[in-house]
C-alpha cells in the first residue's frame, strides 16, 4: 500500500498534462521549451549548490557512468542488428538507458532504506542529471537530425543548452562557498521545485497525443525489458568490486531498476527524436514497474 502512495502523486501529475491536451489543446513544444532551456538550468543549479560535495561522487558516479556506457552499447548492438536509423536508436537509448531516480527513485529509496538511504537517493539524483543533460541530449539531438534530415552536429545543441552551465554554476558555487541571499534562493528553489512536475506535465501532454495503433510493440518490449530487468542485473554486477557497504550496493542496483525518466520525453519531444516511442515507454515502463520493483526489494532487501 506505501508502494503505491509513492506512484499515485506521479500518476496524477501526468493526468494534469493528458487533460490539458484533450480538454484545452494546450501547446506541447512551447512548455517543453520553456522547461529545457528556462527552468532547468535553475534546478540544477539549485541541485548542485544545496548537496554537499564527497568522495561519495565519485564512487557513485564512476558507476552511473559505467551503467550508461553499458546500456549505450547494448542499444548500438541492437540497433546494429536490426538495422535502425539514427533516429530509431536514439529514441531506443532514450527510452532504455535512462531511469527516473529523481522524483520516483528518490521517495522510494527514503521509503525503504530510510534517512540513510536518502542521502544517497539524492546523490545519485544529482549525478544523473549530469548525465541526461549531456549525454541524454546528445543523443536526443543526433536522433533529431536524423529525423529532419539536417546536417547539424548534436555536440553543437548540448552547448546550445543551459542546463549543463546551471549544474556548472552550481558546483563552483558550492565548492568556493558563495553564499546566496535568503530572498535569492527564495526564488532559485521556487523555479527549481516547479520544474519536475512540469516536465511530468509535459510527459502526460505527450501521452494525450499517442494512438494505440501507432506504439511499436517490438521495440517498447525490448527497452521495457532492458529498462526493468537487464538494468538491475548489469547494475549488481558493476556494484561487486565498489568499497561500498551492502546498504549502498542495494541502493545502486534499485535505483538502475527504475522506469524510463520523465525528462527523456522532454528531450525527445524538443528535438524530435521520436516523442511518441519514448513517451509510451516511460508510460509503460512505469505502470510495470508496479509489479518489478515489489520483486526486486524481495530480493534485495
Amino acid at each position: 500500500m506505501q508502494f503505491i502512495s509513492v506512484l499515485l502523486p506521479i500518476f496524477s501529475i501526468f493526468a494534469i498534462g493528458y487533460i490539458g491536451v484533450k480538454f484545452l489543446r494546450v501547446d506541447i513544444k512551447s512548455i517543453s521549451t520553456v522547461t529545457l532551456y528556462l527552468m532547468s538550468p535553475i534546478l540544477a543549479f539549485q541541485t548542485f549548490y544545496v548537496n554537499q560535495l564527497t568522495i561519495d561522487y565519485v564512487y557513485l558516479g564512476g558507476f552511473l557512468f559505467v551503467l550508461c556506457m553499458i546500456s549505450l552499447l547494448f542499444c548500438y548492438v541492437i540497433g546494429y542488428i536490426r538495422k535502425w536509423n539514427n533516429s530509431e536508436k536514439s529514441g531506443f537509448i532514450l527510452a532504455s538507458v535512462f531511469m527516473n531516480n529523481g522524483n520516483y527513485g528518490t521517495p522510494l529509496v527514503l521509503l525503504v532504506f530510510g534517512e540513510q538511504g536518502f542521502h544517497y537517493a539524492i546523490i545519485l539524483m544529482v549525478l544523473q542529471t549530469l548525465i541526461m543533460c549531456t549525454i541524454g541530449i546528445y543523443v536526443a539531438a543526433k536522433g533529431g537530425a536524423s529525423e529532419t534530415n539536417v546536417r547539424i552536429s548534436p555536440l553543437k545543441d548540448v552547448i546550445k543548452v543551459p542546463i549543463v552551465y546551471g549544474a556548472i554554476i552550481g558546483i563552483v558555487c558550492n565548492m568556493s562557498n558563495i553564499q546566496i541571499s535568503e530572498q535569492m534562493m527564495t526564488a532559485i528553489n521556487m523555479v527549481a521545485e516547479a520544474t519536475i512536475p512540469i516536465i511530468m506535465i509535459v510527459l502526460g501532454m505527450q501521452l494525450a497525443k499517442i494512438k494505440l495503433h501507432d506504439l511499436e510493440f517490438g521495440k517498447l518490449s525490448l527497452a521495457v525489458v532492458f529498462r526493468l530487468i537487464l538494468a538491475p542485473v548489469i547494475a549488481y554486477f558493476i556494484t561487486l568490486p565498489l568499497p561500498l557497504d551492502e546498504m549502498v550496493k542495494d541502493i545502486l542496483v534499485l535505483t538502475a531498476a527504475m522506469p524510463t525518466a520523465a525528462n527523456t520525453t522532454m528531450y525527445a519531444l524538443q528535438f524530435g527524436a521520436r516523442p511518441n516511442f519514448v513517451s509510451s515507454a516511460t508510460l509503460v515502463t512505469t505502470v510495470l514497474s508496479i509489479v518489478t520493483l515489489p520483486i526486486l526489494l524481495m530480493i534485495i532487501v
